[in-house]
């Protein structure tokens, strides 16, 4: 078993995760659709639901934020956090942010769902300790910023500072 490439092990992870809150932050907006799986695709303009403000209201009650900001604050997060997850850009601050929303969803709003929420922070744990690995923009600009600025001209080479 430890010849699969970590990188594979990051990428199906960086995926599954991004899936899991990109689909949650696609039940909180009207007008915007993009589901890669099932192929569904309604690019409008994006506007928070009814439904995404009453359940902040309702259901999820977070102390010290109102329902409107709380219900913006995670469409916004299950949008742009995966979407990050997804390209490798950034990787552990976007797991990071998707973990403090699991410690949030674990310890206020659903804690009988330890077994759910702790396979989502394992994942993310795992991302934050391994990184995004090769398959990932993040791997891209460390390469890139890793080699020399040695530059050959015909047979001389000019060193930049």
């Amino acid at each position: 078993m430890a010849a699969i490439p970590e990188s594979l092990i990051a990428l199906l992870g960086r995926f599954s995760i991004a899936a899991v809150f990109w689909n949650s932050g696609q039940t909180k907006v009207e007008g915007f659709a993009i589901n890669l799986v099932s192929g569904t695709f309604d690019i409008g303009v994006p506007r928070l639901s009814e439904s995404a403000v009453a359940l902040f209201r309702d259901e999820y009650q977070l102390p010290l934020l109102p329902p409107e900001l709380a219900a913006w604050l995670a469409t916004i997060g299950e949008h742009a956090l995966p979407v990050l997850l997804l390209l490798g850009l950034g990787t552990r601050f976007a797991a990071l942010g998707l973990l403090v929303m699991t410690a949030v969803i674990q310890l206020l709003v659903y804690p009988g769902a330890y077994a759910t929420h702790g396979v989502w922070a394992a994942v993310l744990l795992w991302l934050l300790a391994r990184g995004p690995g090769r398959l990932s923009v993040d791997h891209y600009l460390a390469v890139r910023g890793s080699r020399p600025m040695n530059r050959p001209i015909g047979r001389r080479s000019i060193r930049l500072p």
